[in-house]
């Protein structure tokens, strides 16, 4: 091949990626198994085709037969289903909510992993899976429609048949809060619901984003007159009839295009009440909560496969004399790169840990609520810069869609705008704030523990600065939360072991000057050291 690097397949990415590996070590040899096993599954030159044809053939609406009549139906290529089928065999449908003593007390790490592993192949696919095991959370608030709907969830079998719930051997579910007229606000929602018997309500309205129609079931926000409130709708009614969900049109999306997103319209459509009529909000952000968690991972995924792609064509391709990543130049922005990607990586990481411990420890508790909104912010604003940057190093190789770099870098915005954009975060922040000021001190005593002496107080001070001029002045809430998420990336880089990887990132990213772009470090740092400990060659 002249001067090509070779394809980027035939890699493990689960035994390549040295976070992975240290954020898993304490777990079971069975879980660890079944992440080298989906590891070599993701860096198979098979599946990762799987990931183009799903969105070189984006899903059609047909929304009536050749007769006439209404059906409603999006039609996936073959490759989407089998990305789907994989999904769910994997559990990232719903792993969490599992009795599985192997990822006892770490089932939302484990599954995280998975996820993360997985967007490196395809993003659009995880809408669904991540949908589906977040409606768990909510569904709780009824659980007698929890019982009669958990089984199908939890089921290894993806059954993407058009079937009445007693019909089926597993089930999909997604969401439908977003209007034309409200956006973000979700005060302004105004589909109705009137109740009619035995808990079955009948919706009216519209959602202009509605995403995996296909779902077997969406829970949605509707106006009752004791205010807003959640239910869940049914695709398919107990008798086999469709519900009344008129698909207007699928989105013409910048990416995500392998899963589609609709505008819909409700015409008499029957549901049920989840949770305490009036309190819909309160109840669907059990569901939200778990939802930021997943954009984290996937931005983070997303960054990883990015810039490993980007690794190993500069590895193999010579310019100028030399190999790319021996160009002083290249060295430098892969190893600035990197500090990113990796923080990235241990700070999702430790928010799904998290998770799993919140139940029983409140610093836990209190890192999730506060941290959940700042690591979504972080990470998702973030991607679209790295995945560009990481892009760039293959030069004309990575702008042209027959490559892999093109379909990240248009998926790269999404997770910032899906379940709430910066602003949306910012304010979810500023509300912790303003609710409890043990919660920020909670977080930071954690913080300042696994900081040890790398810059802790001054860290420390400049956030609780922060925080006091963001209750003053709301407009600065960006500058709090960027400076907590750092800071937090810095604490679990230092408590992971990571070394010249932790000392570059800090200096660099807590003490260093105003930076624009990437390349910025100076010969202080180990740059082939940096890259080559945190993309080892495969």
């Amino acid at each position: 091949m002249a001067n090509q690097s070779p394809e980027y397949a035939g890699f493990n990415a689960y035994t390549c990626d040295p976070m992975l590996n240290l954020a898993s070590v304490s777990m079971s040899k069975q879980a660890k198994d079944s992440f080298v096993k989906l590891g070599a599954w993701a860096g198979h030159a098979d599946t990762l085709k799987l990931g183009a044809l799903a969105n070189d053939n984006p899903p059609v609406l047909h929304t009536h037969d050749a007769k006439g009549e209404r059906i409603d139906r999006v039609e996936y290529h073959p490759a989407w289903h089998a990305l789907m089928r994989k999904g769910v065999e994997s559990g990232l449908h719903s792993s969490i909510w599992r009795e599985d003593e192997s990822e006892k007390g770490h089932r939302n790490l484990a599954r995280a992993i998975r996820m993360y592993i997985s967007g490196g192949v395809e993003s659009g696919h995880l809408c669904p899976m991540s949908m589906t095991n977040a409606s768990v959370a909510a569904l709780v608030a009824n659980q007698p429609l929890l019982g009669e709907w958990q089984g199908k969830i939890l089921s290894p079998n993806y059954d993407p048949s058009l079937k009445p719930l007693a019909q089926k051997r597993g089930v999909t579910l997604g969401m439908a809060m977003t209007e034309r007229q409200g956006g973000s606000d979700v005060r302004a929602i105004e589909t109705k619901a009137e109740p009619l018997q035995d808990g079955i309500w009948r919706l009216n309205g519209a959602k202009w984003f509605m995403s995996a129609p296909m779902c077997d079931a969406f829970l949605v926000l509707a106006q009752t007159s004791k205010g807003i409130s959640c239910f869940m709708m049914p695709r398919i009614l107990p008798d086999g009839e469709l519900n009344g969900m008129r698909l207007q049109r699928l989105k013409n999306k910048l990416g995500n295009r392998s899963n589609a997103s609709s505008e819909v319209e409700f015409q008499d459509a029957l549901a049920y009440l989840v949770g305490n009529e009036g309190q819909g909000i309160s109840t669907i952000m059990e569901m939200v909560t778990l939802t930021r968690l997943d954009c984290a991972v996937f931005s983070t995924g997303l960054m990883r496969t990015s810039l490993a792609e980007a690794v190993h064509h500069a590895r193999h391709r010579s310019a100028f004399g030399a190999r790319l990543v021996d160009q002083p130049l290249m060295e430098r922005v892969l190893a600035d790169l990197s500090l990113d990607a990796v923080a990235s990586s241990a700070l999702t990481l430790r928010l799904a840990t998290a998770f799993d411990r919140a139940g029983a420890n409140p610093q836990e508790a209190a890192y999730v609520r506060l941290m959940t909104p700042v690591i979504k912010y972080w990470t998702c604003k973030i991607a679209p810069a790295l995945v560009g940057e990481a892009l760039e190093c293959l030069g004309g190789n990575g702008y042209v869609e027959a490559g892999n770099l093109s379909r990240h870098y248009r998926e790269a915005p999404l997770n910032g705008i899906w379940e709430g954009a910066g602003n949306i975060m910012c304010l979810d922040v500023m509300r912790v704030l303003s609710k409890s000021k043990n919660i920020l001190d909670a977080v930071l005593e954690g913080l300042q523990r696994d900081l040890g002496g790398n810059g802790t107080e001054k860290a420390v001070d400049v956030i609780r600065s922060a925080a006091k001029m963001t209750l003053e002045d709301p407009g600065s809430a960006r500058i709090l939360v960027e400076q907590l998420a750092l800071t937090a990336a810095a604490a679990e880089l230092t408590r992971s072991g990571a070394g010249e990887t932790t000392q570059a990132f800090i200096e660099t990213r807590l003490g260093g000057l105003w930076r624009n772009t990437y390349g910025m470090l100076d010969n202080r740092y180990n740059a082939r050291s940096i890259i080559e400990k945190n993309f080892p060659t495969w």
